[in-house]
């Protein structure tokens, strides 16, 4: 018997995420020859509909949208196990002709059995949960006509909206949003798809469900990890705490720089933040005098010949503008180097300088940058819709290209290193949408950093930004946003 569908979020352990051409020929494998509708239509099918009444035990109405394709399919099975279950639901037939013979298998049934079929692009005015089973990993573009007018329907109706795979509209390996209503929940089939979890996907998708039906990948590629708390747990391994815990002193865990500018305040958010992570000493090199909240921050000026060996060095949060040389001489003479806001930018305006970072791997330099959406589109001379558009891959592009270590920030923050399987954050929300946050984040990566010098750049990148996001996790979703000192704060509660 198949298990129960679970719900991922949040996320406890690791999993791994396919796009849709490793999803499809899993199906095509799992839906062996056989009687139709097939055993991985049923067993999706049956799935929705536990899942429907589980979710909304006491609707007295449902309505199932149902799709032309696969995705249709399960859709159908799962308004004939309603009916015969004695829920009052309507399904409506929308998209088209039949494109599969599993999908005319169940929707022949399901009318032989009685189920109450419209052809009406809306759902029921009295529905109180509507089933989404229109388009699933099936989109290729923006729906269009009777598909189009139905997802805008969808998305003014009040009741409660469960997506089988995907929200219709939702691009699965991108988290693209074309046009998709958001939804209630999500039982997607078979694997995790990324752009359930980047991009718009969190916003769309709601609470994700995943029923595996009984499948299972082999040695299909995944194209990317989700990240998930289970990395906090792996900072024990890496903390020099860890190894020492009675006889370590902050000599031990290793040395923080903090490098401010024009708006000093930004610095001393990461240098704070670094401090909280961990980091025996920070220094911080900016227009500042000694902080009052914050005593134990050391305010010295960066040496002429650079920080010592070991040290990580942040730099760009709250630099200003004009800081080239500044940043020629940090991409030369620093080992470990996290790159934020306005170095991002000087970075994007300067050929040269490109060039510098490019070489900092080839004599075992190392560089994180932690763009957020409108930083990668300078980077990549692009919109920010195109980065948005397609995170995993521009996050990617932009590690190979620079050779180096990107964290890029948004919903769905995804970590890559040039090589490797991109990492997808699954914590946090809009309570990190405040001031502040960015620069936060820069300097708990460098305090972590510090500590851990020889720790994989990209997961330790992850790992920060996971944590981040735990801190907002605290908070209902929908809370006010969280300033950016208080978050410090939070961070600092969650380590384990």
């Amino acid at each position: 018997m198949n298990k129960p569908p679970r719900a991922l979020l949040p996320l406890g352990g690791t999993l791994l995420a396919f796009d849709a051409a490793a999803t499809r020929r899993l199906e095509a494998r799992a839906a062996a020859p056989g009687p139709q509708p097939s055993l991985l239509m049923e067993r999706a099918g049956l799935s929705a509909a536990r899942l429907a009444r589980a979710l909304c035990p006491g609707a007295q109405q449902v309505s199932v949208l149902c799709g032309p394709g696969n995705n249709g399919g399960d859709g159908w099975v799962a308004a004939w196990h309603l009916h015969r279950w004695g829920v009052a639901v309507t399904a409506h037939a929308l998209g088209g002709e039949s494109r599969t013979s599993d999908h005319r298998a169940a929707m022949a049934r399901a009318r032989a059995a009685g189920v109450p079929i419209s052809n009406e692009p809306q759902p029921s005015a009295q529905a109180e949960l509507v089933l989404d089973a229109l388009l699933g990993i099936g989109l290729r573009s923006a729906p269009a006509g009777e598909l189009a007018h139905c997802l805008r329907a969808l998305g003014q109706h009040p009741a409660r909206k469960l997506a089988l795979d995907l929200p219709s509209g939702l691009e699965a390996d991108t988290g693209r949003d074309w046009g998709a209503a958001a939804c209630t929940d999500t039982l997607t089939f078979l694997s995790a798809k990324p752009g359930l979890f980047t991009g718009a996907g969190r916003a769309l998708a709601g609470r994700v469900w995943l029923d595996e039906l009984g499948a299972s990948f082999g040695g299909e590629p995944a194209v990317a990890e989700l990240a998930s708390s289970a990395l906090l747990a792996s900072w024990r391994a890496l903390s020099p705490r860890a190894q020492s815990s009675h006889a370590t002193h902050k000599g031990r865990q290793g040395d923080l720089w903090v490098l401010g500018g024009a708006m000093p305040g930004a610095a001393l958010l990461a240098a704070r933040a670094g401090l909280h992570a961990g980091a025996g000493r920070v220094y911080l090199d900016g227009r500042l005098e000694a902080d009052s909240l914050q005593p134990e921050l050391i305010l010295r000026a960066l040496p002429a010949e650079g920080p010592p060996v070991g040290s990580c060095l942040v730099a760009g949060c709250g630099w200003g503008e004009g800081q080239a040389d500044r940043l020629a001489e940090l991409l030369e003479r620093n080992q470990h180097l996290v790159l934020d806001a306005d170095a991002l930018n000087s970075l994007a305006a300067d050929a040269s300088l490109r060039a510098r970072l490019q070489q900092r791997a080839g004599r075992g330099a190392r560089t994180i940058l932690t763009p957020h959406p409108l930083e990668a589109a300078r980077l990549l001379q692009t919109a920010v819709a195109e980065v948005q558009a397609d995170r995993l891959r521009c996050a990617q592009a932009l590690a190979q290209e620079l050779n180096c270590t990107v964290l890029l920030k948004g919903s769905g923050t995804v970590a890559a290193s040039p090589g490797q399987r991109p990492l997808i954050n699954t914590t946090g929300h809009g309570a990190l949408a405040s001031a502040g946050t960015g620069d936060v984040l820069a300097g708990w990566l460098g305090g972590l950093w510090a500590q851990a010098p020889s720790a994989d750049p990209q997961r330790l990148a992850a790992l920060a930004a996971v944590w981040h996001g735990l801190a907002a996790d605290q908070l209902p979703l929908g809370s006010a946003p969280l300033p950016a000192s208080q978050l410090v704060q939070r961070m600092h509660q969650l380590h384990p």
